[in-house]
Order: C-alpha cells, then sequence, then structure tokens
C-alpha cells in the first residue's frame, strides 16, 4: 500500500468514511514503508511477490491493498483467473506451483498468528522450495504488506482509486 495519492471518502465509500491520512500526519513513517517495502520486494518474483500481497490483504480485510495488488499482478502479467481464485487455494491448488502454494500458505501462517506461532511444517515446506536468502526476503515481504494492512484497515482506507505504477 505505497500510494501517494488521496482520496475522499465520500468519492470512494461513503460507507465507511476515511478515519485519518496517516500518512501525511506522520511522512517518516510513511518513507520509511516505502523504503521498507521496496527492499522487502528485492529478488521476489514479481507475480509472486502480487499473490502473496493479495493474499495477506484477503485475510486482512483490507480493500485498499486489494485494489492495489490485484491491479499491480494484472499489470505483472498475473491471470484473472488465479487472482480470483487466490481465496480458495486450498480447493483451487491446480492453479499454482508448488513453489507458489508454498508461499501461499506460509502468508496466511504470518499473517494470521491465531496459534502464536507459524507451523513448522508450513515453514518447511517453505523452505523446501526457496533458498535461506530468498526466504527471508519472502518473510519480509509477508512482513511489510501485513504492515501496510494494519495502516489500510485501521485509517479506512478506500479502494477504487489506483491505477498500476502509483506506488513507490
Amino acid at each position: 500500500m505505497t500510494t501517494t495519492e488521496t482520496t475522499t471518502a465520500v468519492e470512494y465509500a461513503p460507507e465507511h468514511p476515511a478515519r485519518l491520512n496517516w500518512a501525511q500526519h506522520v511522512p517518516e513513517v510513511y518513507k520509511a514503508m516505502i523504503r521498507l517495502d521496496a527492499a522487502a520486494r528485492k529478488g521476489i518474483d514479481p507475480r509472486l511477490g502480487e499473490l502473496v500481497k493479495i493474499r495477506a490483504s484477503q485475510l486482512n480485510h483490507c480493500a485498499f491493498c486489494l485494489d492495489m495488488h490485484t491491479k499491480d499482478a494484472l499489470a505483472a502479467g498475473e491471470s484473472v483467473e488465479r487472482i480470483v481464485q487466490l481465496s480458495a487455494w486450498e480447493e483451487s491448488a491446480h492453479f499454482y506451483t508448488p513453489k507458489e502454494l508454498a508461499a501461499i500458505e506460509l502468508t496466511e501462517a504470518v499473517t494470521v498468528l491465531t496459534d502464536g506461532f507459524v507451523p513448522d511444517e508450513v515453514y518447511a515446506k517453505a523452505a523446501k522450495h526457496f533458498e535461506e536468502a530468498e526466504l527471508a526476503q519472502l518473510i519480509a515481504a509477508i512482513t511489510v504488506i501485513n504492515a501496510w494492512n494494519r495502516f489500510g484497515v485501521t485509517c479506512r482506507m478506500a479502494p477504487g482509486h489506483y491505477q498500476p505504477g502509483q506506488h513507490g
């Protein structure tokens, strides 16, 4: 969720008006998040990165980030079908590679944390498909999108206005 554009709540989501333009009030944090996001994306296939961002955003109910990352995924060459099936990936596993499935499952484990930890079997599956440096990047990317989601959901950032290429 690295857009620099702001919207009026009435224009995009009158049923849930925006609460706060956090980036305007803490620009140093926003700029640091943009740098962190860029660093976390390095070395990750852009399509895989967008699938991870979409899945975390689905779990966190961040409509703003879903809007952004589905559009970015399409711009990166991802198919509509795979994006649509992502919310039911366990029943639609045949749409994804084993490496993608491991990344999606790890995304869910890191995002939800309802048991207070990432299960060993989920981590081991991801470690089987990603070299250590790549796995560390993936964990960083998952962590960063979760942070963006928290800003988006808490501040009620409205979806619908993002165009690919608007973020850092």
